[in-house]
């Protein structure tokens, strides 16, 4: 399933991030957590962002000078009136050619959408993204080892990938990266997140 099909899909479910009963405390210990680790706030960016701003919220509440990221069009839309004073941009992040250099990454429930061929890349872009003692943080299907899959949990069907446990830390600490915290957050669920942070070289 190709991101923009996931775009799409999203497009469809947007109503599910503006409904009341949406938790809004869903990763904010986690952030809060990967938060402290940062040494500088300066510029931040919350790939695959969605519509409802709770992170771009938490970012803004602690100094940070929030970018957003989607593949949904729709999301964006409703997250630019959330938020006019924040830049967004409408992207598929395997696709994306970043050129700022921030001090605080979160991939919230968004790059395991990615095609699992593109994982590597992907968290690479990412690091490469961050300054010297950035902090990046993602959610990740917590596998044991590599994983592809389709689930229609939440309407349409969706594609999930996972490099697993041992490969996304393998990854990280090749691409420089300390490993800071790691946590089933949500377990007997597989839902796992990571927070790195870029080594001074």
């Amino acid at each position: 399933m190709k991101p923009c099909e996931i775009g799409k899909a999203y497009d469809r479910i947007t109503d599910r991030w503006e409904s009341h009963t949406f938790n809004r405390l869903n990763g904010i210990e986690a952030h809060n957590k990967a938060i402290a680790f940062v040494q500088a706030k300066g510029k931040a960016l919350d790939v695959g962002c969605g519509c409802n701003g709770r992170i771009i919220d938490l970012l803004l509440d602690n100094d940070f000078t929030p970018e957003g990221m989607d593949v949904s069009e729709k999301m964006l839309t409703i997250a630019k009136i959330r938020h006019p004073g924040v830049r967004f941009y409408q992207q598929d992040i395997c696709g994306w050619q970043g050129t700022e250099q921030y001090d605080f990454i979160s991939a919230w429930d968004s790059i395991w959408h990615v095609p699992l061929e593109q994982q590597e890349q992907v968290l690479s872009k990412l690091v490469a993204s961050l300054r010297p003692n950035g902090v990046l943080i993602f959610s990740f299907g917590g596998t044991d080892k590599k994983d592809e899959h389709n689930n229609s949990a939440m309407g349409p069907a969706l594609y999930y990938s996972s490099l697993g446990i041992n490969g996304f830390i393998t990854l990280l600490i090749k691409l420089g990266c300390i490993c800071r915290h790691l946590e089933y957050d949500q377990y007997p669920e597989l839902h796992a997140y990571l927070i790195v942070q870029k080594a001074i070289t």
